[in-house]
């Protein structure tokens, strides 16, 4: 009987019966990919679960220190508990159906019948294959709203993130810049019994200490120049829901002890107020950093490091899921045809291999602006291979480092365009916006000094070109 993708099933005997033990073991062993481990009462069957998972426990009823009535009651309530079936002597059927309702999952009697043993344990076994997989497929399903996927570990993803949607409790949701981090958190919103409350989010890097005080715990009026009215702060606005803190590793010393403040005690003290105010947030966070790393270097706080890291996400790069590479391009492709009205496009034979051969350091989001520049610039409907980045290593400071730049300076890519001036002129404007944004990470004040503008005329141009949602201050785009 095999698990999950193919995972041994793992069956714990619990009895203080050596030789019942043995038989047991030896009966289960007939059946296909079953792992048997023994423990000799319910406390050294708690010891057990704590270390390791189990699909299922078998136990007997009366033991020492710890009978199995006991033990079903400790270990039905737990998350994902394994099925529990329970051993009853001839006659004391009532104490098996006690059982049953305790959370037990079925029962068999002594003295064993093979067959009646054996139906017992694959049903129950069985039970838990189909509940994981509907766990997987509906974390499939929740985590494609947001995401576009076909591998398996995203499919892994997706599971945890349905587990640990499901549970109020605190998520680190790590991954290199481009990943899709913010994704996920909507996803765990939609897994969570918060789901009709508020989200909000905020970007930790994106205001001064001041500010970013006053934007998340709230202010009263008067509390500094120009706080001409009261703010009740993102936390209170957040009651009854969740608060996404996005790129929380450039959180500044004093923030990060106020965080760990609420984490602890569930309260905040608006800047300017004497009385702190309780608040019922589920917080969620978001780092391209290593926090860890950052701790050990004293750059960020250990202990809310902990507080933070109740369960960490990570969202795999595209370098480690390039089976996901085919079905991102198709949906880019098709999003911007139809936005630029070029029709359907021939896409020529290699093309999905190049992509995939690619590094793609930016991740999801540097191939979407890398298929939004290819879409722009292609002739008859047509996409042009050589207007893709090489597989070389590129300087960040480099001007010409992306696709458009690259296309554009080409006497070919020149060539194939089929544009006149003022669009040619157009789209090699809007693919350096697009590079600086992206060697800036999505920092529009770092994208405007790269190119020499302000950044009110940086937003000018976001609106002109239609990208006046992409991310701020570093924060991540949609994947």
């Amino acid at each position: 009987m095999r698990g999950e993708s193919g995972a041994v099933s793992r069956v714990l005997v619990v009895d203080d019966d050596a030789g019942v033990r043995f038989t047991l073991r030896e009966m289960l062993r007939s059946l296909s990919g079953v792992e048997v481990e023994q423990a000799e009462d319910g406390e050294a069957a708690l010891e057990k679960l704590a270390s390791r998972a189990f699909e299922l426990v078998i136990t007997d009823l009366r033991m020492p220190r710890m009978d199995g009535m006991e033990l079903v009651r400790r270990v039905s309530g737990a998350p994902h508990a394994p099925r529990i079936i329970v051993i009853t002597a001839h006659g004391s059927e009532r104490f098996a159906v006690e059982a049953v309702k305790a959370g037990a999952y079925d029962y068999f009697r002594k003295p064993f019948d093979v067959d009646e043993l054996l139906a017992v344990v694959t049903r129950a076994l069985e039970s838990v294959r189909l509940r994981h997989e509907n766990e997987r497929l509906t974390g499939e399903l929740n985590l494609s709203r947001s995401m576009v996927f076909s591998s398996e570990p995203m499919g892994r993803l997706a599971q945890l993130v349905q587990r640990a949607g499901s549970r109020d409790v605190t998520v680190l949701i790590t991954g290199e810049s481009g990943t899709g981090k913010e994704r996920v958190a909507e996803a765990l919103v939609r897994a969570s019994p918060r789901a009709n409350g508020p989200y909000l989010r905020f970007n930790c890097a994106a205001l001064t200490e001041e500010l970013a005080e006053a934007e998340l715990f709230g202010h009263s009026k008067g509390a500094f120049t120009g706080a001409n009215r009261v703010r009740p702060g993102l936390f209170r606005e957040a009651d009854g829901g969740t608060l996404l803190l996005d790129e929380v590793g450039e959180l500044a010393p004093p923030l990060q002890a106020k965080l760990l403040r609420v984490l602890q005690e569930g309260e905040v003290r608006p800047v300017g107020e004497d009385r702190p105010v309780k608040v019922d947030v589920r917080i969620l966070a978001a780092t391209h950093r290593d926090l860890r790393k950052r701790a050990a270097e004293g750059q960020f706080r250990e202990d809310l490091y902990y507080r933070l890291n109740v369960v960490q996400l990570r969202v795999p790069p595209l370098r480690e899921r390039p089976e996901d590479i085919p079905v991102l391009s198709r949906m880019f492709l098709d999003r911007f045809s139809g936005r630029f009205h070029t029709g359907p496009l021939k896409v020529p034979p290699g093309f999905v291999d190049r992509l995939m051969a690619l590094p793609w350091p930016g991740n999801v989001r540097e191939l979407e602006n890398t298929l939004e520049s290819l879409v722009a610039l292609s002739s008859e409907g047509e996409l042009d291979l050589s207007l893709l980045p090489t597989s070389e290593p590129r300087s960040a400071g480099a001007a010409s480092t992306g696709p458009v730049a690259e296309g554009l300076r080409s006497e070919e890519g020149e060539a194939a365009t089929g544009m006149g001036l003022k669009e040619r002129v157009e789209a090699y404007e809007r693919g350096l916006v697009l590079d600086a944004l992206r060697i800036e990470g999505g920092n529009r004040s770092g994208a405007a000094r790269r190119l020499g503008i302000g950044r009110a005329t940086l937003h000018d141009k976001l609106r002109k070109y239609g990208l006046d949602s992409a991310p701020d201050e570093g924060g991540e785009g949609r994947s």
